[in-house]
C-alpha cells in the first residue's frame, strides 16, 4: 500500500483545520475576525476546507477604524460576497460617539487602540463566546506568550498568568459566564509559512502586498502612506517610492517597505532574506513602548 507523507504545509493546515473544528464543536457563537489582510484571508481558506460544502458556523467580523487601506476594504467586501458568508462590520467611529471617547491626536495619533472598545461592544451585541484571529507567535513577543485557546475575562482582559496547558493538541474551551476565548489556528505558522501556503493554494490578495508606486511620508525612518488621516509635521518629507506592505492594519500605524517584489515568488525570496519580523519592520504602534502590544492585549485587544 502506498503511503502518503504530509509535508510541513499539510501538517500546519491539518492542525489549523482541527482547531477550527474544535472551535465549532466547543462554542455556541463563534466569530472569525476578518480584516482583508493576508492572515485572515488564510483563515478563510482554512475555514472553506474545514466546513465546505456547508456554510461557515460563524460570521466574518471586521472592526473597522475608518482609517483602513481602501484596497483591503474592497477585497473584504468582494470576498464575503463571493463566499456568500455573513459579514458583520462595526465601526470605531460609532463607538467613539456612543462612548464619548477621546480620539488620539498628535504625531502618532491612531484609532488602532480604540478598536478594543468596538470589539468588546460587538462581542456583547452578538453574544460571541469565541473570536478566531490570525495572530501568529512569530509576529511579536506578547503574541508568542499566548495559547491557541486564549481565555479572556468578563471584561475582555488577557492575563498571561492564566494561560492553560495545551498538551497533545487538546484545547480547553470551558469558560465561565461572561468569559470569552480568542482562538488562533495559525499561531504556529510563520510569515514565510503563510506566503508559501498562499502560493500553493493560489489565493489572491489585495494588490498592496506587492510592489507598487506610492506617495509616502518619511517618519522616524519609516515610509507611511500619505492619507488625510495621518497627522503631518512640517518637517515630514513626502516622497514617491516603490513599496509594498508586509502587514495591513490601520493606515495611521502601518508602514510600507521599499521593495521590488512584484509577484509571490519575489515576495517569498524577500522574506527569506529579511532579518526583522513584519511587525518589527512596519508597525508604529508596537514601538510606542516595550510592552505596547501586551498592554493592549491585557485591555482586550485582538
Amino acid at each position: 500500500m502506498n503511503k502518503r507523507y504530509l509535508d510541513y504545509l499539510d501538517q500546519l493546515e491539518a492542525e489549523a483545520i482541527h482547531i477550527m473544528r474544535e472551535v465549532a464543536g466547543q462554542f455556541q457563537k463563534p466569530a472569525l475576525l476578518f480584516s482583508g489582510g493576508k492572515d485572515s484571508i488564510t483563515l478563510v481558506r482554512l475555514a472553506e476546507k474545514a466546513f465546505r460544502p456547508g456554510k461557515f458556523p460563524f460570521p466574518l467580523v471586521h472592526i473597522d477604524t475608518g482609517h483602513n487601506f481602501p484596497e483591503a476594504i474592497q477585497y473584504r467586501d468582494e470576498l464575503a460576497e463571493r463566499l456568500g458568508e455573513k459579514l458583520v462590520v462595526r465601526n470605531v467611529e460609532d463607538t467613539i460617539k456612543k462612548q464619548n471617547l477621546s480620539e488620539p491626536t498628535g504625531r502618532y495619533a491612531s484609532r488602532n487602540g480604540l478598536q478594543t472598545y468596538t470589539l468588546l461592544e460587538t462581542i456583547e451585541e452578538f453574544g460571541f463566546d469565541c473570536c478566531i484571529g490570525g495572530a501568529r507567535r512569530d509576529e511579536e513577543k506578547a503574541r508568542a506568550k499566548e495559547r491557541i485557546f486564549s481565555v479572556r475575562d468578563e471584561f475582555g482582559q488577557w492575563d498571561p498568568k492564566r494561560q492553560r496547558p495545551e498538551l497533545w493538541n487538546t484545547y480547553n474551551g470551558r469558560i465561565s459566564l461572561g468569559e470569552n476565548v480568542r482562538a488562533f489556528p495559525i499561531s504556529n505558522w510563520t510569515e514565510l509559512d503563510v506566503w508559501n501556503y498562499i502560493k500553493r493554494e493560489e489565493i489572491s490578495l489585495p494588490n498592496i502586498y506587492f510592489t507598487h508606486e506610492r506617495e509616502c511620508l518619511i517618519r522616524d525612518g519609516k515610509l507611511m502612506a500619505t492619507s488625510d488621516f495621518i497627522y503631518r509635521d512640517p518637517e515630514d518629507e513626502v516622497v514617491t517610492r516603490k513599496v509594498r506592505f508586509r502587514t495591513v492594519g490601520d493606515m495611521t500605524c502601518t508602514a510600507a517597505v521599499e521593495s521590488v517584489a512584484y509577484d509571490i515568488d519575489t515576495v517569498i525570496a524577500e522574506i527569506i532574506e529579511s532579518k526583522i519580523s513584519e511587525r518589527g519592520a512596519t508597525r508604529i504602534d508596537d514601538k510606542l513602548s516595550e510592552t505596547a502590544m501586551e498592554d493592549r492585549k491585557k485591555g482586550g485587544y485582538f
